[in-house]
């Protein structure tokens, strides 16, 4: 298994206003610059993504988008296109997020199609997929899994696969204050490895990085990033916190200087 440094992303969703949002970046940016290796990343509102771009300038945070539409242009009154986020100064689109696919109807076709569109514009997905509470109390963890991966990446190569992140979130964890235990997600993060390696082959499957989401604190990062197959975390409600999506960020460099 390749020794990655932590990838942390901070996903804001609906929150801050222009101000808040380039306060929080100024914080984020100017901690990162003494914080040692870590990739770290904000998705800001589309409404903030320019004072968020110019917050960053000369730091060594990267700015993403929370969602894209899979055109790159047209008559889609209230959609963003990966061209439009590349222009905007997104490096990363978060794509497939389970409130995009519990409250706005996105499936995993349509994912797959986003996913498409952002590596098409030279945008780097972060690709999410996870189970429900229902799906996991009946045992169907790994078979959704499975699925989403599959039909996620549906028609993307090797060379291009480099460029995907993923982010594993169990919906059942998201914003609800519990997360799933080290061992659980563990579990799905070697499954989705191996998933990976029989896709594309053992060597990009250890390149990949692969990220926890779901209730993510200081408390708990730590022990989470110490599992071999975790690679960082889409941070939700603790990155609207400049000293906590820090700390959080701070004991992912503990835990990747100490694993083996």
């Amino acid at each position: 298994m390749s020794k990655k440094p932590p990838f942390i992303a901070g996903n804001w969703k609906m929150n801050l206003t222009l101000a808040e949002a380039k306060d929080l970046a100024k914080a984020i940016a100017t901690a990162a610059s003494d914080l040692g290796p870590a990739d770290m990343v904000l998705a800001p509102p589309f409404t903030a993504l320019g004072k968020v771009n110019k917050a960053l300038k000369d730091s060594p945070v990267e700015l993403a988008a929370q969602n894209l539409f899979w055109e790159e242009k047209g008559a889609y009154t209230g959609e963003i296109s990966a061209p439009m986020l590349r222009d905007a100064g997104c490096k990363y689109a978060i794509v497939g997020h389970s409130e995009r696919r519990q409250y706005f109807g996105e499936t995993d076709e349509t994912v797959n199609k986003r996913i498409k569109a952002a590596l098409k514009s030279g945008l780097f997905p972060i690709f999410c997929l996870g189970e429900t509470l229902a799906e996991r109390e009946r045992g169907e963890t790994m078979e959704v899994i499975s699925r989403q991966l599959e039909r996620g990446l549906d028609d993307i190569g090797i060379g291009i696969f480099k460029s995907v992140v993923i982010a594993y979130e169990p919906v059942w964890a998201i914003g609800t204050g519990r997360t799933a235990t080290p061992a659980q997600a563990e579990e799905v993060h070697a499954h989705i490895r191996e998933n990976l390696a029989r896709r594309y082959g053992i060597g990009p499957a250890e390149c990949a990085i692969i990220l926890y989401g779901g209730s993510v604190k200081p408390a708990n990062s730590f022990v989470l990033l110490s599992e071999k197959n975790i690679d960082g975390f889409l941070v939700g409600g603790a990155s609207l916190e400049a000293e906590s999506f820090i700390q959080i960020t701070r004991e992912a460099i503990r835990a990747y200087k100490e694993k083996k």
